[in-house]
């Protein structure tokens, strides 16, 4: 009976030094995981808005795209309300082009103290 024991105990202890690897590994090998695209910076509108060219040539319905980076607006033309292009008159996919509106100068937000 004893030789069963001493048997059983280094499996057990063989098999729970192999569970332990397998789950310290993960720890070991850490692999970069990137959530986001290379279009972080970028805040997109939730919805869509009336956007008008700073010289009033052109109004349209669109999504608003903030640069997060450099404080540039620009406006994406939906030519609805959907939050995508749509055009009615063609069976092919529209694509939007982007139309400068401005710029936040993020660097004049200062705190009064």
């Amino acid at each position: 009976m004893p030789a069963k024991d001493s048997y059983l105990k280094a499996v057990l202890t063989l098999i729970a030094v192999l569970l332990g690897i397998l789950a310290l590994r993960p720890a070991m090998d850490s692999i970069v995981v990137k959530a986001q695209s290379d279009y972080s910076h970028l805040y997109i509108e939730p919805g869509t808005t009336m956007l008008r060219k700073p010289d009033g040539s052109r109004q349209v319905k669109g999504k608003v795209v903030i640069d997060l980076r450099s404080g540039e607006a620009w406006g994406f033309p939906t030519l609805s309300g959907a939050p995508y292009p749509v055009d009615p008159t063609t069976s092919q996919p529209p694509v939007s082009q982007a139309m400068y509106l401005g710029q936040f100068d993020f660097s004049s937000m200062k705190r009064a103290r």
